[in-house]
């Protein structure tokens, strides 16, 4: 077990597959100075890392103040702390970075939120039980539009991709598509990839430029995010230092590791295929609940949400979240092949930012996931403002 403190100023604002191995969860251990000042946060990482991957980390603290504590190991089969300024991919915490966008172009009278995905996208969304002249942009930002629940996938219900092996964001939509509806526009909440890869397409046609260079030019740019990356089709490198995302199972106290396969982002496009690192994801997640990524007005609108499961609400692209200690959070969740991750903000400057190098379709540790978050945002929560 690998401990580290990383204390950072922050501003007060509120594939192919290689050697496999059999082993039994024997990690070392080694003392750290964050230790003593962060108990219950790294008990909680402990028990969440013993039923994730081979390591995780969470980057936390205050407005004004920010730790990192790591257990396990970023790199299997050595002793490497995952790192608060190390590159994972952020799967799903990606839409957070679209809908941001959507929400700029609401602001600049480019789109409006209750019009018809039709205007904009005419005869995009139609077909086996669709019609896009009933579904809204708010209904796609708040998964409420009826499109059924797809995640893009290679070998298995795979789209068609080009010669190069890149993915058309069309031909995505067009797959996602292929599945029925699950509900009448507006009627329940779905959560669907679908939805983002044809605001996606919105993006691009109102914009007239790649998703990838929008979301760049307008959100990671201007912020400063030096270490965040929305990729390029046919750009499948992870930037350095990177946390080596594995894939995996967990029977007791033995696992089985293999590195995660290669693919081309394009596949998940504006659905997930972003990079980025703890410190890079909290810096936009403040930033984004301070006013300085969409409009006060457009931010209101993000955060009026609804329901989707006791004390956890969903707006456009952003979720809510309500905490033992009586502390709100937003933020979001993501998961691509070798890596699983969500970072959660709170107005009053309490933060949190977990990863893990290992994603598992099944038994995923959702609920050490949440006590390690609910335990990092509400420590020493009554000393606070």
């Amino acid at each position: 077990m690998v401990i580290k403190r990383n204390r950072t100023k922050l501003p007060v604002v509120v594939g192919a597959v290689c050697a496999t191995m059999l082993t039994l969860a024997t990690p070392a251990a080694h003392a750290g100075t964050a230790e003593d000042d962060h108990t219950a946060t790294l008990a909680a990482l402990k028990a969440f890392q013993a039923n994730a991957g081979p390591g995780a980390a969470i980057h936390a603290g205050d407005a004004g103040e920010s730790w990192t504590l790591s257990a396990g190991t970023g790199t299997f089969n050595s002793d490497r702390p995952i790192r608060s300024d190390e590159h994972f991919r952020i799967g799903s915490q990606t839409k957070t970075f679209t809908a941001a966008v959507v929400l700029q172009l609401v602001d600049g009278g480019k789109i409006s939120l209750d019009a018809a995905i039709a205007d904009y996208l005419p005869g995009v969304v139609t077909g086996n039980g669709y019609d896009g002249t009933r579904i809204t942009v708010r209904q796609l930002l708040q998964h409420t539009s009826g499109l059924a629940a797809y995640t893009p996938q290679v070998v298995v219900d795979e789209p068609v991709s080009n010669p190069d092996g890149t993915y058309d964001l069309a031909e995505l939509v067009r797959k996602g598509l292929s599945h029925a509806p699950v509900s009448a526009p507006g009627t329940g909440f779905t959560y669907s990839n679908t939805n983002y890869l044809v605001l996606g397409m919105l993006i691009e046609k109102v914009t007239g430029q790649p998703v990838h260079e929008t979301v760049t030019r307008r959100v990671i740019e201007p912020l400063g995010l030096s270490r965040t990356v929305f990729p390029a089709p046919g750009d499948r490198a992870l930037p350095t230092p990177a946390v080596n995302g594995y894939h995996g199972v967990r029977v007791g106290s033995f696992y089985f590791w293999t590195p995660a396969l290669t693919y081309d982002p394009s596949l998940f496009s504006s659905a997930g295929a972003m990079i980025s690192t703890l410190e890079d994801l909290t810096a936009f997640y403040q930033a984004l609940l301070a006013g300085r990524v969409v409009s006060a007005a457009g931010l209101a609108e993000m955060q009026k949400v609804r329901e989707t499961e006791p004390h956890v609400s969903f707006g456009l692209g952003i979720g809510r979240k309500e905490l033992s200690c009586g502390i709100v959070a937003w933020g979001h969740s993501g998961g691509v092949p070798g890596y699983m991750s969500q970072t959660m903000v709170a107005e009053n400057g309490r933060h949190a930012s977990v990863v893990t190098n290992a994603l598992f379709q099944v038994n995923q540790p959702a609920d050490q996931l949440h006590e390690l978050l609910d335990t990092a945002l509400c420590e020493d929560a009554a000393q606070r403002p």
